[in-house]
């Protein structure tokens, strides 16, 4: 029987407001300015949404937020825990505050996010990083206003990794989101899949989906505010509903957001992530292709195309099972575009095992993989297995993977030549021979040259050229 997780309280959530309302005194006695706060987030878009949650909180403390960590007088790193490469990064980057914080003594530093959440990451930030006054791990997301208000007032250091393996659910803390084109729409926390290679139920904590209505509510408040692509969210969508008992699952959900979207009349596109193969079903696929306001674009990762390692991933399906969810999904939707997750090199994993994953990479032909060589994670069943193989032989792997991808990358991009898509404007591109980057309905990147009033605008465009990794077009009227 799956316990139900707790809503934070009315009473709570007046008391986190309050605490807010002391650190607004307490800076005003302490600064001549306006108090700033720097983010910088890490890992998946969970951790993203939750920064709009801290930012929200920061809102309702007379914060202002700052892309420059120069000016900060709070710096906050919300961190990822999946991969070792997320964490170096992340003490790297506090490691460069350390003379920041001796020129300026009022500045606090904050280690937030997965990493904190983890105990030996806790100690380890404890002894060697001093200068961190502040650290709060996922499950006390919500009492931030009060851990910093403690902070701020004894000087000393606050460290807060509470909570039980379940959480809790947040409704009603502030959001405030940096963009204005894009929303994150959560609709569960948590994972109960326990693959042997991933550190998230321990970090997260066990699924715990939001109620019905109070999704609704979210989505009707995003669609009112603007926002033109929503993205609902989960460590595994497909078993939202689940911890409650509900008949209700995602597809239902997914059917009831989309009728309210599409009797809005406000153009936009729904989008979500993450799905798992065990639990993906032709229900699903048949409510993505009955509403035009989802996106015709699946994210399923299938880490390997080897049954031996999936099994000792303890993933729960075979390589037959996903390869019948894509043909599934193709039936219902042709030109359907798939993105996936790979991990090369897991423990026991050799050269046949990998070519069984290259196999499945020639009969889907994705468009987009997120690729990675496995890093052991503490505290998880695979960090106890052996290596069978050297780490010169998953590097090569790894690469001979990456050149094949590009390869599909290419030929698929090249088939778009000629086409006429209805694209997202979703900012200015980074290319300095174009002006602009939208994104076509399957995800992929369309480069363009027009004016900056058209961001956030839905228009046409025609596909002129193509590389591995993006499309070239020109606006069709």
């Amino acid at each position: 029987m799956n316990r139900i997780a707790p809503k934070i309280s009315q009473e709570e959530l007046n008391t986190q407001l309050d605490y807010s309302e002391k650190i607004k005194a307490l800076y005003d006695n302490m600064l001549d300015h306006k108090p700033r706060a720097y983010i910088d987030t890490y890992g998946c878009q969970q951790n993203f949404a939750d920064s709009e949650f801290i930012m929200g909180m920061l809102t309702d403390m007379g914060i202002e937020i700052t892309t420059d960590e120069n000016e900060a007088d709070i710096a906050i790193f919300n961190t990822c825990a999946i991969r070792e490469h997320a964490e170096m990064r992340v003490l790297g980057n506090i490691g460069k505050l350390k003379q920041t914080k001796k020129e300026k003594s009022h500045l606090v530093i904050a280690v937030c996010g997965c990493m904190a959440q983890q105990e030996h990451m806790k100690e380890k930030i404890l002894k060697s990083y001093p200068y961190v006054n502040l650290l709060f791990g996922t499950h006390a997301l919500y009492k931030f206003p009060e851990l910093l208000y403690k902070q701020l007032k004894s000087h000393k250091r606050v460290f807060d990794t509470s909570g039980d393996e379940i959480g809790m659910i947040f409704e009603g803390v502030h959001i405030k989101r940096d963009r204005d084109i894009r929303a994150n729409l959560p609709i569960m926390y948590g994972c109960n899949n326990f693959c042997t290679y991933c550190i998230v139920p321990y970090v997260r904590g066990r699924e715990r989906s939001r109620d019905k209505e109070d999704i609704i509510r979210s989505f009707k408040e995003i669609l009112d505010a603007g926002y033109k692509e929503i993205t609902l969210l989960g460590q595994n969508v497909n078993s939202y509903g689940s911890d409650k008992g509900y008949s209700y699952d995602f597809a239902d959900l997914l059917d009831e957001i989309a009728t309210i979207g599409e009797q809005s009349g406000k153009e936009h596109i729904i989008r979500f992530m993450t799905s798992h193969p065990k639990d993906a079903t032709e229900k699903l696929f048949q409510v993505m292709a009955k509403h035009d306001n989802i996106a015709k674009q699946l994210h399923l990762p299938f880490q390997s195309g080897s049954d031996r390692i999936l099994e000792a991933m303890n993933r729960r399906y075979t390589k037959e099972h996903y390869l019948g969810l894509i043909e599934m999904a193709k039936k219902y939707m042709p030109d359907i575009s798939f993105s996936s997750d790979i991990i090369v090199g897991f423990p026991g994993e050799v050269k046949e095992d990998f070519l069984e994953t290259m196999d499945v990479l020639e009969n889907v032909k994705f468009d987009q993989l997120f690729t990675f060589i496995y890093s052991r994670r503490v505290g998880t069943k695979a960090a106890l297995m052996p290596d069978v193989i050297t780490a010169a032989e998953k590097q090569e792997m790894f690469e001979y993977l990456l050149k094949r991808q590009q390869e599909i990358g290419l030929e698929r991009n090249m088939a778009e030549i000629g086409k006429t898509f209805r694209v997202l404007v979703d900012g200015e591109s980074m290319d300095e021979k174009y002006d602009l980057s939208t994104k076509m309905e399957g995800g992929r990147l369309v480069k363009i040259n027009g004016s900056k009033d058209l961001i956030g605008k839905f228009i046409n465009v025609k596909v002129t050229k193509a590389s591995p990794h993006a499309l070239f077009g020109e606006i069709v009227e």
